[in-house]
């Protein structure tokens, strides 16, 4: 008992000695900017043992007392940092560290997406949207820039490829369908774009020949994947057009994570440099966020939620129009009574459900649901004048209107309301097999859609309600109806089930593979037509063991467009409930060649491509506003060549430039035009609305050689002419022409924060990783572009095609954080 009570003894009073004997060092690793470390070794030099950071950087280590040690911070790709210390026992202390980047010289790597080379799908850096110039949404403005891309309105998010309309893009966020407002008429009246850019990770883009796994639209399709952040941060911007803020981050113990936005756009400063003056008083603003959690390893659960809020008010006074030629100049003068008020909420949440069994197979199960609460409403009055103005460069009244050719007035009403309802329940699965990816889905979507439409157009020339009847002299009471000139009446419900499915395969998709194929089918079934359409689709890539780094693709497949709702509603409301899927075959052939010039790497990308339609649903465009001739059919074909070439022209930063050219035309069945012999003829094939033959885009980034703190981003877009034809004309006169689209933006940019500044630990700035300042200068040419056409008629059914321009030379200023 003595010798165990010794031995106690003596254990006791050595825990009690080495506890004294230890000392504790806490505190804070940051980097230059003031950012926290995670993960930085912390340790005593010449010992075993240490810790590391956490999230916040914040580390705590034991160290022996009394006794001279040193304590060494080492991160990868910062410099190593040593403090020296000496504590009493039981003394604690705080050493905060600031790491600086390391100038480790490593060698050049060039990284390629070889699993994106074998496929049509292009990709872009969403971080290239930061300083792009533009008035509309950012990524939307990127897409633009692509190859076989079309747009020729700045006010709009919209955008044709290769010969199709809007409504023949599909947009995907998270595996979630997007869609775009109906009533929509303007590009003034559309707000903002679902996708927000700060929330963006990667983006996805083709522009036809697509997979089996993105659904059933004929054109394009854009890809795109929220971020799921690893960090805390942040970013706010502010400019004359509106702002944006967004938040991530994740808990401690990383199994949650959310991302949150919040954006508000007025392009009031915009609007008041048209031609129509008068109050305008947009209003645009939505919430986004994601959040996910791993409820384990295994299972991982995300939200994915919208509410936006889209008002347009607008009470018109006056416009004043030039047009015509040097010539024989004209000039139309209105003055409006009455207002426009406009309302677009939309609503959309989305639950992913992610099961990964083991490392190859994933197992998605989404639910989502979308309601848009649309309603349009003015009652618009405008009196106008024509007159021609004197085009003498030596007479008083040059530029004077000394003709007067027309005078009347029209009445514009409308009462639109619709109401949109989309259910949405999909599984998604994925499995890796022995250089195979197999991939499926199936998905059943429920629509309820009500629409409500009374709009009519009533014009008065010279005292004469147009169309005018025939004149009645000498009849007491005459018997001729009173005609507007345009009436649309509807009251729709629409109640459907859709049901798809995809299966699709591909073979050789490690990163060694030379050749490499995907083939996949897929099916959709309506009950509201009872149509059921399968579409093949395959794709070939070969890339051949020579010296240049070279990739071949082609790509065909049917491509079915089921009607939604707009495509069954005729030009004046009546609803076709036999309307079948448009039909697009494809065939697409490509290249894709990386190559060096200057030193620096580049690639350029080609594709010819040519497709069959049938079934089409012919349709005009006036501005944004699609309207379908529901009740009539055609076939056509759309063929062109698209080239593109990006690379580093500027040693560092990523700029690229895109060439389309393409011819898209139709033949509508049943139509005829009375030749000079008085006998019926078939005028056969008329370009369709977006027949553009020539695209040319440009997007640039330079940077002052001495401080690269100084940064210029440009963006050019060129489009030749599109068709047009007269109001309540025959389909075939529709060959008028545009003028060409024309159009350059500027940004010139100076990084006020960035990898370059330093600040003290105390210093509020160092909370921000960057932070830019940007002066625009949008439409730096001023040029005057037509986005579409009113009509005005005079008594004796002339009509004059009076062009509504776009927005002219602009400045905008904004300042971009992020922290």
């Amino acid at each position: 008992m003595r010798v165990l009570s010794l031995t106690f003894f003596i254990l006791c009073y050595s825990i009690v000695s080495f506890a004294q004997e230890k000392a504790t060092v806490f505190g804070r690793v940051l980097d230059e900017r003031g950012k926290p470390l995670e993960l930085v070794n912390v340790a005593i030099s010449g010992l075993p043992g240490g810790t590391s950071t956490d999230f916040r950087g914040r580390y705590e280590l034991q160290v022996p007392a009394d006794v001279e040690i040193y304590i060494a911070f080492s991160f990868i790709g910062y410099e190593k940092a040593v403090e020296m210390v000496m504590l009493e026992a039981g003394e604690k202390t705080r050493v905060d560290k600031t790491l600086k980047l390391s100038s480790t010289e490593l060698p050049q790597v060039e990284i390629v997406d070889d699993e994106i080379r074998s496929t049509n799908l292009i990709r872009i850096d969403p971080k290239i949207a930061v300083t792009i110039p533009t008035s509309t949404d950012k990524i939307t403005t990127i897409v633009k820039t692509l190859p076989g891309v079309s747009s020729s309105n700045e006010l709009s998010s919209q955008y044709s490829v290769r010969g199709g309309n809007f409504d023949e893009n599909l947009v995907y966020v998270n595996d979630i369908e997007i869609y775009r407002p109906f009533l929509i008429r303007a590009g003034q009246q559309e707000g903002l774009s679902f996708v927000n850019s700060d929330l963006v990770s990667s983006l996805l883009f083709s522009a036809g020949g697509f997979e089996a796994k993105y659904g059933d639209k004929m054109s394009s399709v854009l890809d795109l994947q929220y971020k799921k952040p690893v960090d805390f941060g942040g970013s706010f911007s502010a400019s004359l057009l509106g702002g944006s803020a967004h938040l991530e981050g994740l808990t401690k113990n990383r199994k949650f994570t959310y991302l949150m936005g919040v954006r508000y756009k007025t392009n009031q400063y915009i609007l008041n440099s048209l031609e129509t003056k008068g109050d305008y008083n947009p209003s645009f603003t939505d919430v986004q966020a994601l959040f996910t959690y791993d409820i384990s390893k295994k299972v991982e659960i995300s939200f994915l939620g919208n509410i936006a809020s889209n008002k347009y008010n607008l009470v018109p006074e006056t416009r004043e129009t030039d047009f015509g030629t040097v010539n024989q100049a004209q000039r139309l003068t209105v003055y409006f009574d009455g207002q426009e008020v406009d309302q677009y909420t939309t609503y959309l949440g989305g639950f992913t459900t992610t099961y990964r069994p083991d490392k190859k197979t994933q197992l998605k199960l989404i639910a989502s649901g979308y309601n848009s609460q649309e309603s349009e409403t003015y009652d618009v009055i405008g009196q106008y004048w024509i007159g021609r103005i004197d085009n003498n460069l030596g007479s008083e009244n040059f530029g004077e209107v000394i003709e007067n050719q027309g005078v009347g007035s029209y009445f514009n009403h409308a009462r639109n309301y619709m109401d949109i309802n989309v259910f949405n329940l999909a599984h998604r699965g994925s499995r890796e097999m022995d250089n195979m990816l197999l991939q499926w889905g199936v998905k059943y979507q429920h629509e309820l859609i009500d629409d409500e439409m009374s709009e009519w157009v009533l014009i008065d020339s010279a005292g004469y309600s147009l169309p005018r009847p025939p004149d009645s002299i000498g009849f007491a009471q005459p018997d001729y109806p009173f005609e507007l000139y345009e009436l649309i009446r509807s009251d729709n419900r629409l109640n459907s089930n859709r049901y798809t499915a995809f299966v699709q395969n591909t073979w050789g998709k490690d990163k060694d593979s030379k050749v490499t194929i995907t083939a996949g089918i897929r099916a959709n079934y309506w009950d509201f037509n009872n149509q059921l359409v399968v579409s093949p689709r395959a794709s070939l890539s070969v890339k051949p063991e020579w010296k240049r780094d070279i990739v071949f693709r082609i790509a065909s497949g049917l491509y079915y467009q089921p009607p939604f709702y707009r495509e069954l509603k005729s030009y004046y409301g009546e609803i076709n409930t036999d309307q079948k899927a448009q039909t697009s075959f494809h065939i697409v052939a490509g290249s894709d060649i990386n190559f060096r010039a200057w030193g620096r790497p580049f690639k350029f990308v080609s594709e010819i491509y040519y497709k069959y339609l049938d079934n089409l649903v012919p349709y005009t465009v006036d501005n944004v506003r699609i309207r379908y001739y529901a009740f009539e059919k055609s076939h056509g074909y759309s063929t062109g060549i698209d080239m593109k070439v990006n690379g580093e022209f500027v040693e560092g930063i990523e700029s690229w430039a895109s060439l389309s050219v393409m011819k898209t035309a139709e033949n509508i069945y049943g139509d005829y035009v009375i030749n000079d012999q008085g006998e019926p003829e078939d005028p056969g094939y008329i370009p369709r609305p977006t027949d553009q033959r020539v695209n040319f885009s440009l997007f640039f980034q330079d940077y002052l050689p001495r401080n690269p703190t100084y940064k210029m981003s440009l963006t050019l877009l060129f489009g030749t002419s599109l068709p047009f034809g007269p109001p309540q004309s025959p389909k075939y006169q529709h060959t008028l022409r545009m003028p060409m689209y024309r159009r350059v933006d500027i940004g010139f940019s100076k990084e006020i924060i960035g990898e370059h500044t330093r600040f003290t630990g105390n210093n509020p700035f160092r909370v921000f990783e960057s932070l830019w300042l940007t002066a625009e200068v949008l439409n730096l040419l001023q040029v005057n572009n037509t986005v579409s056409y009113i009509w005005v008629t005079d008594i004796y059914g002339r009509q004059y095609a009076v062009p509504n321009y776009l927005t002219p030379r602009q400045l905008n200023v904004k300042i971009i954080a992020t922290f």
